[in-house]
C-alpha cells in the first residue's frame, strides 16, 4: 500500500510487459504494449480502509465488472465506469504486496488479471481466482509511478517549506 500512498498517478504493467489501459470507447480495460497518456491512472486513496480507487484519463474507475467475459468462464470483465456512488465497492481495489509486485483484489475477492492467448482472451482484462497453483504470479503488476503526490507537513497541508519559512513570507507580503 505504500508505493499507492507515495503516488498520484501510477502505471501498471502487466507479466506480459504490456500496460493497463482506458479504452476510448469509456468501458473497455484493456492491455497496451506502449505507456501512453491512456495507461496512466490516478490513485484515490480510501480514508477509512486499506483499499484504493483507481480512474483513468478519461475520469472513469476501474471497475470489476460482474459480466462473464465468456459463458461457462468464471473470469469476469473489468470495466471502466462513472462515480455514479462514491459507496460503490465495485471500483475499490485492495492492493495486496507480493514482493516488488502488487495484486489488486475486488470487492468480490477476485484479483485483477491480464489475459493473453488467442481472442477473445488476447489483450483483455478481467477479475478472477487463480484455479491452478502456478498461475499466480500472473496476477502481479508492477507499478510505475508517474506522478508522486506532495509531502504532507505535521502541522496541515503547508507545502512551501518550513513553518518559519511559510510565515517569513506571509509577513513579506503584507508589507509589499
Amino acid at each position: 500500500m505504500d508505493i499507492f500512498r507515495k503516488a498520484k498517478s501510477i502505471r501498471m504493467v502487466s507479466y506480459r510487459d504490456k500496460y493497463l489501459t482506458a479504452a476510448e470507447d469509456e468501458e473497455s480495460v484493456i492491455q497496451d504494449e506502449s505507456p501512453r497518456q491512456k495507461s496512466v491512472w490516478t490513485v484515490e486513496l480510501m480514508a477509512d480502509r486499506n483499499a484504493i480507487r483507481l480512474r483513468s484519463y478519461l475520469g472513469t474507475y476501474l471497475a470489476a465488472s460482474t459480466i462473464p467475459l465468456l459463458p461457462g468462464v468464471t473470469a469476469k470483465k473489468a470495466v471502466q465506469t462513472s462515480l455514479e456512488s462514491p459507496s460503490d465497492p465495485s471500483i475499490e481495489w485492495e492492493p495486496m504486496r507480493d514482493g516488488m509486485q502488487v495484486k489488486l483484489r475486488s470487492c468480490c475477492g477476485n484479483f485483477l488479471r491480464p489475459n493473453g492467448g488467442l481472442p477473445p482472451w488476447r489483450n483483455i482484462v478481467t477479475h478472477d481466482v487463480p484455479h491452478l497453483p502456478n498461475s499466480g504470479n500472473k496476477l502481479l503488476w508492477d507499478v510505475q509511478i508517474v506522478e508522486k503526490r506532495p509531502p504532507q507537513s505535521k502541522f496541515g497541508r503547508c507545502r512551501s517549506g518550513s513553518f518559519s519559512e511559510t510565515m517569513d513570507a506571509i509577513v513579506h507580503s503584507e508589507y509589499i
